[in-house]
């Protein structure tokens, strides 16, 4: 190539998230020599952006107003001919309308990303969505998929022709995220007061947004532990929640109601969630829909046994009876019970741990995603003359 290419980055918003940890993680560790990076948020950049260790990466903010907001597009463009990406690469429907500006803008590459679900068409029916999807996929030259749900779901139900789409599932950094290592303690900072020496911990990393379902988990939180007293179980079961959105204040009520409130910890969102994750026995994600779960591939490498509905990319990452449990969505007392399972199998969760963190390490490394999406830059950009 004569020169590196660059390619700009466009997300919804910039802040603490899976997409945006994937976006992170790419940016991080596609080789500096061969490539450059802009991130533009529709929206607004974050504190997050700190994610970034790269120095030369440059971060642009449109700050589109809720709804219509044309001015947003036209200072989009503006910028894309002031910056002069060789590759576009957006990603979900939010952002789907940026490859039109960039197409306009003289963009000479365009990528479009799906990584997952949205709550107001959980289940990719949405007749509008569709459409929309199938008018500008004329415009994308190539479209990824993190899953093969929804790899099928472009090609089936959208319409978009099988040789442009491509599956890259996200990866895992499985030398940060690691299992605790034998009889060494917790490393994170937890309040004793909840969580008492000897107690099994159930952990969820989540965004407290419907299409999540965190009250499904706290449910069943609440109806294990019930369930556990009834059984006269020594087992102290605790929840450990990190995380944040609008149904958090809900998640505390349902909590205080129950009594249970002093067995669980809510605390936001917090950073180094690998040491959290390292402190917990079993991790659980009880959302309605999924593309591929960063937070469930960082449990696996944790080596923890995973328990999460049986939807979209979960069905791919975690193998029912071997490297965790797979539930129905919406469904917390079947969750309650593969909580009350594990939390009562010391033996079982080791088992289903070990197999969890060989799984992270043989199919879903941080490598082998970043090494797909370097060829998949390297082929679009030499086939439509990006880079020469």
């Amino acid at each position: 190539m004569s020169h590196r290419p660059l390619i700009a980055h466009v997300v919804f918003r910039f802040d603490v998230g899976g997409l945006e940890n994937g976006v992170a993680n790419l940016v991080n560790r596609l080789p500096a020599e061969e490539f450059r990076h802009a991130i533009i948020a529709l929206t607004e950049v974050t504190d997050f952006r700190a994610r970034i260790r790269r120095d030369d990466v440059t971060f642009h903010a449109l700050n589109k107003r809720a709804g219509k907001d044309p001015g947003a597009y036209l200072r989009l463009y503006r910028l894309l001919r002031r910056l002069r990406p060789d590759v576009v690469h957006t990603r979900n429907l939010g952002t789907l309308d940026c490859q039109l500006v960039a197409r306009v803008a003289g963009v000479p590459v365009r990528i479009h990303g799906e990584h997952g679900w949205d709550i107001y068409d959980p289940d990719g029916t949405n007749p509008r969505y569709i459409r929309r999807r199938r008018v500008l996929g004329p415009v994308v030259h190539r479209f990824v998929a993190v899953s093969r749900e929804l790899e099928e779901w472009l090609v089936q139900r959208v319409g978009i022709p099988r040789h442009k789409v491509s599956r890259i599932c996200n990866g895992v950094d499985t030398a940060r995220f690691r299992p605790r290592a034998e009889g060494a303690a917790a490393a994170a900072d937890l309040p004793v007061d909840r969580f008492p020496s000897g107690s099994v911990i159930v952990a969820s990393v989540t965004r407290f947004e419907p299409i999540k379902d965190p009250l499904n988990l706290v449910r069943a939180f609440i109806e294990a532990r019930k369930r556990l007293r009834e059984e006269g179980s020594a087992v102290d079961l605790r929840l450990l929640m990190i995380g944040d959105g609008p149904l958090r204040p809900d998640a505390l009520r349902l909590l205080e109601e129950s009594g249970e409130a002093n067995a669980a910890w809510l605390p936001g969102s917090r950073g180094e969630i690998d040491a959290w994750l390292r402190a917990a026995h079993v991790f659980a994600l009880g959302s309605r829909r999924e593309g591929i779960s960063n937070t469930v591939l960082e449990a696996l490498a944790s080596g923890l046994p995973v328990i999460a509905s049986a939807t979209g990319g979960n069905l791919e990452l975690v193998e029912a009876g071997v490297t965790g449990m797979l539930v129905p969505p919406s469904d917390p007392a079947a969750l309650a019970e593969a909580i009350v399972r594990y939390a009562s199998d010391a033996g079982l969760r080791t088992q289903h741990g070990l197999a969890a963190r060989a799984r992270a390490e043989q199919h879903f490394s941080l490598d082998g995603m970043i090494a797909a999406y370097r060829a998949l830059y390297h082929s679009v950009c030499s086939s439509l003359g990006a880079a020469a």
